[in-house]
């Protein structure tokens, strides 16, 4: 099977590649793409790949969607100056604080309402589902047609809140499971604040000694030179496990050590090879979508009702983000076209299937949860894949129209 696997995903990262500008400029998206060549190579149509369904299934998918995270909020750390970064403070800790709980709580409501479940599962949903996935967003703020038309400053802002809330979800989903499981309100509590600090704590030290290591070898030529993804991605993994070990929050323990090591590091004489970090990224994310697609619980989904699954997935891709980035356009200083573009590019993806399979590892399988989890995410997939490029389109437009046409410049 994995043969197979590596066949499938080999041929089409090879085609992706090869079609990369066309790719970027149409209404798809390479996890779109992904995603349907594991539907139609999965056990439904072709059944060349065949794997178990993610309620069999969630533990591997589990570990598969965590390195892949550590691998994207790496990136995303890389992405700009630390100056840039450190300038978006303000604005970030809103989004990180006030927003991320908003549509936690959004969603929690509307997947109550809409399935009609208990509130322990609602909340389940609801802290699953809330943070922005920085793998399914980088098609918004990174890239050629993203760079020239996207302001900076909302590309820098919808980059770090992507690769922070990934991490800082977690005291919710803690919260979430105490609600629905046997821990009490104080023991998630406790673990949200150990597991968190120990992240920030761990990832500063790392990313600090991981810099200056890199800075006092390049100095003395004890290092042969290469592209900088190897020396990162290498940090990432440490990172990862050792958080592991540690029992923290992996996910932002290695966005921490990103920041710090882009800190102790001169980012203006690496930009080139952090094009080159982004380009190999896309295609890192290309495996887990088409597993995830051959994985799809389709069973699942019709015991869990049509007419409600199109009702749930209406109402988190519309209410869950969009409105609450409206009501805080005045905190977070941005015009009614960048208010309206962070609304709706907030992906839900990696992240959430990240969560629904932690929830699931930990409390067992909850076929509601998981199955109107794995449908909002792909949902997600298919709306934001499709709407990428007419969205930039508009986007521009509307700064044509603006007075003074809005500054995309980094």
């Amino acid at each position: 099977m994995l043969d197979v696997l590596l066949t499938v995903v080999g041929s089409l990262a090879l085609v992706v590649a090869a079609l990369s500008r066309w790719v970027q400029r149409a209404p798809l998206s390479a996890p779109l793409l992904a995603l349907v060549t594991g539907v139609v190579f999965g056990p439904e149509v072709l059944g060349v790949i065949d794997l178990p369904t993610v309620m069999e299934g969630h533990k591997e998918l589990h570990e598969f969607s965590r390195l892949l995270l550590a691998v994207s909020v790496m990136a995303v750390a890389l992405r700009y100056g630390f100056r840039d970064v450190r300038a978006l403070t303000r604005p970030a800790a809103v989004l990180l604080i006030g927003a991320m709980a908003a549509m936690a709580v959004v969603t929690t409501a509307v997947s109550a309402a809409t399935l009609g479940i208990g509130l322990g599962a609602a909340a389940l949903l609801g802290a699953a589902l809330c943070p922005t996935d920085p793998v399914l967003a980088s098609s918004v703020v990174s890239g050629e047609p993203a760079e020239r038309t996207v302001a900076a400053r909302t590309r820098r802002l919808a980059s770090l809140e992507s690769g922070a809330n990934d991490g800082l979800a977690l005291p919710l989903v803690l919260v979430a499971i105490a609600i629905a499981g046997p821990p009490g309100g104080g023991e998630a509590l406790l673990e949200s604040l150990r597991q968190v600090l120990g992240a920030a704590l761990l990832g500063v030290v790392a990313g600090w000694l991981g810099g200056r290591v890199l800075s006092g070898a390049e100095r003395h030529r004890i290092m042969q030179s290469g592209p900088l993804l190897v020396y990162t991605l290498l940090l990432a993994l440490l990172v990862l496990g050792v958080s592991g070990l540690l029992r923290v929050d992996g996910v932002l323990a290695v966005f921490v050590a990103g920041l710090a090591f882009n800190a102790t590091s001169s980012w203006k004489e690496r930009r080139d090879e952090n094009r080159i970090d982004e380009a190999v990224n896309r295609f890192v994310v290309l495996p887990l979508f088409v597993v995830l697609g051959a994985m799809l619980p389709w069973r699942a989904w019709e015991e869990l009702g049509w007419w409600r699954g199109a009702l749930l997935v209406l109402g988190a891709l519309v209410l869950r983000r969009l409105p609450v980035l409206l009501a805080l356009k005045r905190p977070l200083s941005l015009t009614w076209r960048d208010a309206l573009f962070l609304g709706w590019f907030g992906p839900i993806g990696v992240s959430a299937l990240f969560y629904l399979t932690m929830e699931a590892h930990r409390l067992g399988v909850d076929p509601t949860v998981l199955a109107a989890g794995t449908l909002v995410v792909v949902a997600s997939t298919v709306a934001h894949g499709v709407t990428t490029a007419p969205g930039l389109a508009l986007y521009r437009r509307l700064g044509e129209r603006s007075p003074g046409g809005g500054s995309t410049a980094d």
